[in-house]
């Protein structure tokens, strides 16, 4: 882990959260045209898109909106809990989302992007499991903070 102090979070480098804002709203745009996620997200909050960018921004080292904004992890976790998400979901997810980072050109260096899907399979895998029907999610977690792994961001 990275620990100097001039080292810009994920979520600087990514953009801040107008840069979170457009990816999740592009992605979004996809998953209600989408055959595999079109029916999970049927009946969506409107306000879905915009959470989701806070929690990213919090995990990427932003701001704490989503915590103060939703109540944290454990509000997360709720959304997700008995909704038996798929696999076949988990990547289509996944997908859509890496596609809405090219389309709003996120950085596409390798270390943020690692950092970035790391993030992302992480946090996928997790949400399988937490959803299956019969899942024990661990409760009162904090909201986890990502950030460059190994490869610091490069900077000339």
């Amino acid at each position: 882990m990275i620990d100097d102090q001039s080292t810009p979070t994920l979520y600087t480098w990514a953009g801040g959260a107008p840069a979170l804002a457009r990816l999740t709203e592009a992605f979004y745009r996809r998953v209600a045209e989408d055959e595999v996620l079109a029916p999970v997200f049927a009946g969506m909050d409107p306000g879905h898109a915009h959470h989701v960018a806070l929690w990213l921004g919090e995990v990427f080292g932003g701001p704490a909106a989503y915590t103060e904004e939703r109540g944290g992890y454990e509000f997360m976790l709720s959304q997700h809990l008995g909704r038996a998400i798929t696999e076949e979901q988990r990547r289509r997810w996944l997908d859509l989302i890496m596609d809405a980072a090219d389309e709003v050109a996120l950085p596409d260096d390798p270390e943020f992007r690692a950092a970035f899907v790391s993030y992302l399979e992480w946090g996928t895998r997790l949400a399988v499991r937490n959803s299956a029907v019969d899942a024990t999610p661990f409760h009162e977690a904090p909201v986890p903070k990502w950030g460059w792994g190994e490869a610091p961001p490069y900077v000339q």
